[in-house]
């Protein structure tokens, strides 16, 4: 399995992953002019991406989709919960509807449903034994999904904000409110504690991924995570911070 984060923030969101001979990407954010410079810095062209997961419809996911698709034919997987926007943009038969747990070749995949103001789903996906977990986009995750994410060998995780960041910033009161609420996103203190409760042995990456660019700054996410996991001695190497604006380099587990 291997896997480049193409982009991660509050304006744009797309993971590629790479299994076999199948390609997936995870959103598509970015404008397709971007994800196609990016996919092709790994010899990797439209029409080889088998098909796109989106997680959620919020335009930072889907903002590159309508056109990625128009070039590259490809099929777009969403749950029914989702059909309503995405048809808007995308060709009724590049749609696949999709279970909440389904297989695409050799790759097991399992969304959980996560807590925002869309419906939204994180990943569970499975190949050859390697696992790998995408969270963002949710103001908790429920404990019920804990056993499930415990000793993975890649975590994609949400460090949206900083809370002491977010509540003296420039935003509205009631937008506040939201990002801090069940409904909104992950910050950097409850992302660690919920690494902590994860990683295990068998992981080999972290990823802290949608750093807001205002109510967040990298190397305070960076901070409060390893605050967070300080207790279980995680290797500090193994966590990586993303951007909006420059893909990370591509990692094989």
């Amino acid at each position: 399995m291997r896997i480049k984060i193409i982009s991660s923030g509050s304006k744009a969101n797309c993971t590629l992953i790479s299994c076999g001979s199948t390609n997936l990407l995870i959103d598509a954010g970015p404008t397709s002019s971007f994800i196609i410079s990016e996919l092709e810095k790994e010899n990797i062209s439209p029409k080889d991406i088998t098909g796109i997961i989106i997680t959620h419809t919020h335009s930072d996911h889907i903002k590159g989709l309508k056109v990625f698709v128009k070039n590259s034919n490809t099929s777009v997987y969403i749950t029914e919960e989702l059909l309503p926007e995405i048809i808007k943009i995308v060709p009724p038969g590049n749609i696949k509807l999709i279970d909440k747990a389904f297989t695409l070749n050799d790759i097991k995949i399992e969304l959980l449903k996560m807590s925002h103001d869309v419906p939204c789903h994180g990943i569970l996906l499975t190949y050859n034994e390697k696992e790998l977990v995408y969270i963002t986009d949710t103001g908790y995750v429920n404990k019920k999904y804990i056993p499930k994410l415990v000793n993975k060998d890649f975590y994609i995780i949400e460090t949206n904000y900083n809370e002491k960041m977010l509540m003296e910033g420039p935003y509205p009161y009631t937008l506040k409110q939201r990002i801090i609420g069940d409904s909104g996103h992950m910050s950097n203190k409850y992302a660690g504690t919920l690494l902590a409760k994860c990683v295990g042995p068998k992981t080999k990456y972290v990823y802290l991924a949608h750093i807001s660019e205002h109510n967040n700054e990298k190397e305070l996410a960076l901070k409060e995570v390893k605050e967070e996991l300080k207790d279980i001695d995680f290797e500090e190497s193994k966590i990586i911070l993303t951007d909006q604006y420059v893909s990370c380099e591509m990692v094989e587990i």
